[in-house]
């Protein structure tokens, strides 16, 4: 039974998605046909309703929707050019700093705002013809600001983070938070030094001069931009509010904020709010249904057919994660992280778990591999808004992000296999699993 509900599921989802149905609608077939094939039509109905609303009835979903509509507020609110201003001041004068900057903007908007993509287009817009007028290729300049958006599905707040808790049965979210710092900072850092080798090679210096008087006050404009990180990431950390709390926080912090900067009226909240709408439908819709498979998975027993395939390869715990970092790398490239987690959570924790892997680094891991995907091709999201933005076709970006992608997957590969990458920070806030 579990053979063929898997054939099922994986061959339903992938026709499904080869003829351009979305991936929620995709999920949600499948599983229904894989229902029915366990269960009487009339039983599968009822059950696969059932378990989509129990999916998505769960209040910490709610932070996802608020994490979401902060993200809007901020990418039309004017936060972005105040993160900049104040990224090229820690960036310096050091080679290639333009490049540091977008790196280092990125890191910062895309934690605040949650989405990579949003990271791609606001950031990429402002430094692209700021690099290309300094001299910089724009195909190295696209390569930074590709290879760097996706940090801030690591550094928190994250929205992927929170969808791995729930496909993973509860993990602690403020745990997941923590966790992701150092391999986010990481990721930043390898794509900075990438980029300070290539700018030393082909000499790219900064030409922009700051006073300390101008810094002074293009970091004070910025303040109140980073304080959105400290009070709700600091509110969950120490235990003030839960996540969905510091999210609906987020929502008023960046609201005020926008007004206060005079760059959001009333008049553009109910556009705001449409497009909030829209990103969220699909992403609790794709819970719903996803919760659908996971309970056909469950119910075959597909995980632990997948486990007895994996470990009857090797029984290294070594062997067993390079192969899920090869799945996972796989399907990233052809699938949005959200559905690639929900859908291999279910099946790859519970072999991680039996491998004395914990919950937060498996999930920590899991995240990054899917990040990964969404700057290479063919599906790439990052990727393709990189090139948009920066007025390229994909090809001409290819080759200029091989190192950086080369780093990254090195970064991969030391949050993969030290635990402590990702474990120390919840180790130290006591937020570790069973803790």
């Amino acid at each position: 039974m579990a053979v063929v509900v898997g054939l099922i599921l994986a061959i339903g989802i992938f026709v499904f998605l080869i003829i351009g149905v979305p991936v929620s609608v995709s999920v949600g077939i499948s599983s229904m046909i894989a229902m029915m094939y366990i269960l009487s039509f009339d039983d599968a109905l009822l059950s696969s309703s059932q378990r989509m609303f129990a999916g998505m009835n769960s209040f910490s979903l709610l932070a996802i929707p608020f994490f979401i509509l902060a993200g809007v507020i901020m990418n039309n609110g004017g936060i972005a050019t105040r993160l900049i201003n104040c990224a090229k001041i820690l960036s310096g004068r050091m080679p290639g700093s333009l490049a540091h900057t977008n790196t280092i903007a990125n890191m910062l908007f895309g934690s605040i705002s949650g989405s990579a993509v949003a990271a791609a287009a606001a950031v990429g817009t402002t430094m692209s013809p700021m690099q290309k007028k300094e001299g910089y290729h724009s195909d190295f300049s696209a390569a930074v600001n590709i290879s760097s958006a996706p940090t801030g599905m690591l550094i928190p707040p994250s929205n992927i983070m929170i969808v791995y808790s729930l496909a993973s049965g509860g993990t602690s979210i403020a745990a997941l938070f923590l966790g992701g710092y150092l391999p986010g900072l990481l990721w930043g850092l390898s794509c900075m030094f990438i980029a300070w080798i290539i700018s030393k090679k082909r000499n790219y210096k900064s030409q922009l001069s700051i006073s300390w008087k101008d810094k002074f006050y293009i970091i004070l404009d910025a303040v109140p931009c980073l304080l959105l990180i400290v009070i709700v990431i600091g509110g969950i950390i120490g235990g003030i509010f839960t996540a969905t709390e510091g999210s609906a926080i987020a929502v008023i912090y960046s609201l005020i904020l926008s007004f206060i900067y005079k760059t959001i009226k009333i008049r553009d909240l109910p556009g705001i709010l449409i497009e909030a709408t829209k990103t969220t439908s699909i992403v609790v819709f794709l819970i719903g249904v996803s919760t659908i498979m996971a309970w056909v998975m469950s119910f075959t027993n597909i995980p632990g057919l997948i486990s007895d395939v994996l470990m009857s390869i090797s029984d290294s715990p070594i062997v067993i994660l390079l192969i899920m970092n090869l799945i996972l790398l796989l399907v990233g490239a052809f699938m949005d992280p959200t559905p690639a987690v929900l859908i291999f959570t279910p099946i790859f924790l519970p072999i991680a778990m039996e491998l004395g892997i914990d919950p937060i680094h498996f999930g920590v891991m899991l995240v990054l591999n899917v990040s990964v995907g969404t700057i290479t091709p063919p599906v790439g999201p990052v990727l393709f808004i990189g090139v948009r933005v920066a007025k390229l076709k994909i090809e001409n970006v290819i080759k200029p992000i091989m190192p950086f992608f080369i780093a990254i997957i090195g970064v991969l590969l030391l949050v993969t296999f030290v635990p402590a990458i990702s474990l120390w920070l919840p180790d130290v806030f006591g937020l570790l699993t069973g803790e």
